[in-house]
């Protein structure tokens, strides 16, 4: 397991305010339902979209059809953030992963994401791996990608934290 460097930035947070620790940041991110998936278009507008994520091997993977926009967008630029929390003032987490995307088409990790999505949407999600890629129970095909984070920012409400959880890169 990767285990980042963990700070608090004290410019952006109360007096009072501890760093959120990893542990609870990662809980966060493998419980969340929902992320915001951001991409760069070709000519520079960001687009950002709602997806459906896992978090597994220490990275969070997504995954989207070939003619989408987001899909255009990596084929270009790989640099994609994600986010995810509330809309809540007073409490909660909210998260930003950075990182850059990248297909995967390894026929095991595919099979184990398989799982893993099955597995925290109790079924909704049922993917099938396939010649490199995910098919759906209708046939169509979806192509996942893996973000292993290069920083991830935890913003805790309440007693207001900015925490910078810095990923050692290779």
């Amino acid at each position: 397991m990767r285990t980042p460097v963990t700070t608090l930035d004290r410019r952006y947070s109360e007096a009072n305010a501890e760093p959120t620790s990893w542990d609870v940041t990662r809980r966060q991110i493998e419980d969340a339902e929902l992320f915001w998936l951001t991409t760069v278009r070709v000519d520079g507008r960001p687009h950002v979209t709602p997806v459906v994520a896992v978090w597994c091997n220490d990275a969070l993977y997504f995954a989207t059809g070939e003619n989408e926009q987001k899909e255009r967008n990596l084929r270009t630029n790989r640099h994609v953030i994600l986010s995810t929390g509330c809309n809540e003032w007073r409490e909660g987490l909210d998260i930003v992963l950075e990182g850059v995307a990248s297909r995967v088409t390894d026929q095991r990790v595919l099979g184990q994401l398989c799982e893993v999505w099955a597995r925290k949407w109790d079924g909704r999600w049922t993917y099938v791996a396939r010649d490199g890629h995910f098919e759906n129970p209708d046939g169509s095909e979806v192509l996942p990608y893996t973000v292993a984070p290069s920083k991830i920012l935890a913003f805790a409400k309440g007693a207001f934290g900015h925490t910078l959880h810095q990923f050692k890169t290779d």
